[in-house]
């Protein structure tokens, strides 16, 4: 059997029906995929059932899509270590930066058993004292302990709200079309989470034309994922219920303050977790220069 969570009745019956899972199948999948990463000379995978699970999971069981989603994941968290990886989770540069609440992991699914609600506030910090760069390595951090532990947001995936109330023109200058094809190359061809939506709200006509130049760098698939509802929440209810939203929203899925405490407490069981990571992201760094050589 194979060393990975059970999932309750709900969640499993959708893996079986949306995600092509056999259980009776899965330690003969897993296995399959741990000696293709055995014969790849430059990648050093962690190879524990339920990380490479979740790649299987998000690719609807096609290891080839799998290797490759896997593959990728190393490559760009190799190669842009400082974009996609925490450096030093004791430095209190990180832990102020978390502390903003930037993102916010919402405690209930959308319906109860659905995707992962996703709350973000991406002109929640200074740009004098932070970039795009520091706040999506902790984005980042935070999706990869969905992919491990998160059985709702890797069976169903999850959907943001990006709320720009806060967003200025010094956040828009930090948003380069390089820092937009590394956000969207990552989440389309390395993470094994399925984005469904992203809903943007409080928008200004500034942010308008940014996006618009933004569409142009998307896949398609995140193209048709994208709804813009501006100052107009009740488009947004429409798809998201205010049950699901937070208190400040006019929901009943806990408070900011609440949900940011909540997780500070997470990531610092998962401390020793980033720690040991880091290691293993050095040693992945020499064996893929030494291949490359």
């Amino acid at each position: 059997m194979p060393n990975i969570r059970p999932l309750p009745e709900a969640l499993q019956k959708i893996a079986c029906e949306e995600l092509n899972e056999i259980p009776e199948r899965i330690d003969e999948d897993l296995q399959d995929f741990r000696e293709w990463i055995g014969r790849q000379r430059h990648l050093r995978a962690r190879t524990d059932d339920q990380f490479l699970t979740s790649f299987l999971r998000g690719c609807k069981y096609s290891l080839e899509k799998a290797k490759s989603k896997l593959d990728k994941y190393y490559t760009l968290r190799t190669k842009y270590p400082e974009f996609y990886t925490i450096q030093n989770i004791d430095d209190p540069r990180v832990v102020e930066l978390y502390k903003m609440g930037i993102g916010l992991h919402l405690p209930t699914p959308l319906h109860e058993t659905g995707p992962r609600i996703q709350y973000v506030r991406p002109g929640n910090y200074p740009t004098d004292k932070y970039t795009f760069s520091d706040v999506m390595a902790i984005a980042n951090a935070f999706q990869e302990l969905n992919m491990l532990f998160d059985d709702y947001c890797v069976i169903n995936g999850y959907v943001q709200i990006l709320d720009m109330s806060s967003y200025t023109a010094s956040h828009i200058l930090q948003l380069t079309p390089n820092v937009v094809r590394k956000i969207t190359t990552f989440a389309e061809d390395a993470l094994p989470l399925r984005q469904r939506a992203v809903h943007i709200v409080n928008t200004s006509p500034a942010f308008d034309r940014l996006l618009n130049m933004i569409r142009a760098l998307m896949p398609l698939k995140q193209q048709q994922r994208l709804f813009i509802h501006g100052s107009n929440w009740q488009s947004l209810y429409e798809h998201i219920p205010q049950k699901y939203l937070p208190q400040e929203l006019g929901g009943e899925n806990s408070s900011f303050d609440e949900i940011n405490k909540l997780q500070w407490q997470v990531f610092q069981e998962y401390r020793e977790y980033f720690v040991k990571m880091k290691v293993c992201e050095k040693t992945n760094l020499l064996t893929t220069r030494k291949y490359l050589a």
